[in-house]
């Protein structure tokens, strides 16, 4: 009796080496005293704030939010329920809005207090100021746009 053969074993491939980019580099060696030895710091690359991150998008979702203030608003002025919807939208782009000015204030005083030694470095500052800002203009056009509609619908 024969045994058929045996196909060669799959193994998988070799994991290459990181880039020279994506290796671990040191920032500082530390003696030990009394010995041969040092402590080896890490570099730690910097964090882009997830505090930033989060009020650039409340900011952005407060303006979307404040747009269908002034579409709902005119188009409902004529007909009476415009001022209605167009408040509760003006609510939901106020609270986005405020959300998006906390998170962006949080995030600043993050990355100003972030890098001292020992502690990760977070990046991002620019971020959180687009953050405040587009939260403000969001706020802002929300509650323009429903003082435009109960003008409007009081003027009808």
């Amino acid at each position: 009796m024969t045994v058929p053969p045996q196909p060669p074993a799959q193994y998988p491939a070799a994991v290459p080496p990181p880039p020279p980019s994506g290796r671990w580099r040191p920032e500082r060696v530390d003696p030990v005293p009394g010995t041969d030895f040092g402590l080896v710091q890490l570099r730690v690359e910097p964090i882009t704030s997830g505090l930033a991150i989060g009020s650039l998008m409340a900011g952005i979702g407060s303006i979307l939010v404040s747009l269908l203030v002034v579409c709902f608003g005119l188009v409902g002025a004529s007909e009476g329920w415009g001022g209605w919807v167009a408040g509760a939208f003006t609510l939901l782009s106020v609270a986005a809005g405020g959300g998006a000015i906390a998170l962006g204030v949080a995030s600043r005083r993050q990355i100003r207090r972030s890098g001292q030694t020992g502690q990760v470095r977070f990046t991002g500052a620019g971020l959180g100021m687009a953050g405040i800002v587009c939260g403000s203009i969001g706020a802002g056009i929300a509650l323009l746009s429903l003082a435009l509609t109960l003008v409007l619908q009081i003027s009808v």
